[in-house]
């Protein structure tokens, strides 16, 4: 073989591999400086604290420190833009939440579309909520809950965070598949509402159960249900909505998206590394500490669960004319 038709071959040989062996180098690098997560919220929120302990975990496995920033406002869409317009590089990544089901239907106009700027990465939690009354009410269980908001139309109350929290939407889904009406009685955040609830201000609420699980055990909340599809280890005697109210599903969950084009090698590595921590017995105890359960799964089962719940939320929102404030 001639040189110059020899060296054409290997250049061209070259040339073919060269996109394999840097897409191989660029994820095997992966992350080469700090990596930002950001949290739709304030200090202290669950996304935030989810965020925080999560970002410790990957900082380790990885080598380079995972950052949390917090990007409160604007219904959360201030901090989610702000993640849809970084590079898709894999670091700048965002806590995913409900909310992010919730807004798609909520808001009219938004300057993205979540499910087309978001690459889901993985799931980092499930959360439990609880159907609480208080101690005052006459019922002492879902159908005498029914029974008694059927009986007495409109002048049973049930408190929120705020409108179109997923505290909310849990409380409008109840009445929409029970057939009940109940007040909505919006407050700034879940300690207010759960302090009038104590106070016997509002008859129902159903908050996270790491915000109530305290009060529960003190007996200042009498527990009816857990708005899960099974039982809470936590609350192992209390039954679900579910099994009064057929095919009632309503949990807040946690979970890790990034840019849209974001690449399949970073997110894979990402996913791996988040699944890893939910198989470690100490994350896997400060989760079921702070009321939850690991959500491991792939970006696809991740993708799922985000789609099922913006369908159903969507129908929830448009049945009680929830609109943002």
């Amino acid at each position: 073989m001639k040189p110059s038709r020899r060296r054409f071959l290997n250049l061209a040989v070259g040339a073919a591999v060269l996109p394999a062996v840097s897409r191989t180098a660029k994820a095997q690098a992966y992350p080469s400086r700090p990596v930002r997560i950001i949290a739709a919220t304030g200090l202290g929120g669950a996304p935030d604290i989810f965020a925080r302990l999560i970002g410790e975990w990957l900082s380790e496995r990885l080598g380079q420190p995972f950052i949390t920033e917090n990007r409160p406002g604007g219904g959360h869409n201030i901090g989610t833009e702000a993640v849809v317009r970084a590079p898709p590089d894999g670091y700048t990544l965002l806590l995913v939440d409900p909310t992010a089901s919730i807004n798609a239907t909520l808001y009219e106009k938004l300057n993205y579309n979540f499910a087309r700027d978001i690459a889901p990465v993985a799931g980092i939690v499930l959360l439990p909520q609880v159907m609480v009354v208080n101690p005052s009410m006459p019922a002492k269980t879902v159908p005498e809950l029914i029974a008694y908001a059927k009986a007495n139309p409109g002048k049973v109350s049930i408190a929120s965070p705020g409108v179109a929290t997923p505290g909310h939407v849990a409380g409008e889904l109840f009445k929409m598949m029970a057939g009940v009406n109940m007040v909505h009685v919006p407050y700034r955040g879940g300690a207010a509402a759960l302090s009038d609830v104590i106070a016997g201000h509002v008859q129902v609420f159903f908050p996270s159960t790491s915000l109530s699980l305290q009060q529960i055990r003190a007996g200042k909340l009498r527990a009816l249900a857990v708005t899960t599809t099974t039982r809470w280890e936590g609350l192992p005697d209390i039954s679900t909505v579910g099994e009064f109210v057929p095919g009632y599903e309503a949990s807040a969950w946690v979970g890790v998206g990034a840019p849209k084009r974001t690449p399949v090698e970073i997110v894979d590595q990402l996913n791996k590394e988040v699944n890893a921590a939910l198989a470690d017995p100490k994350i896997n105890t400060r989760l079921a500490d702070l009321g939850g359960t690991g959500l491991a799964g792939s970006p696809a089962d991740f993708a799922k669960l985000i789609a099922e719940e913006t369908e159903k939320w969507g129908k929830v929102i448009k049945f009680a004319e929830i609109k943002p404030e």
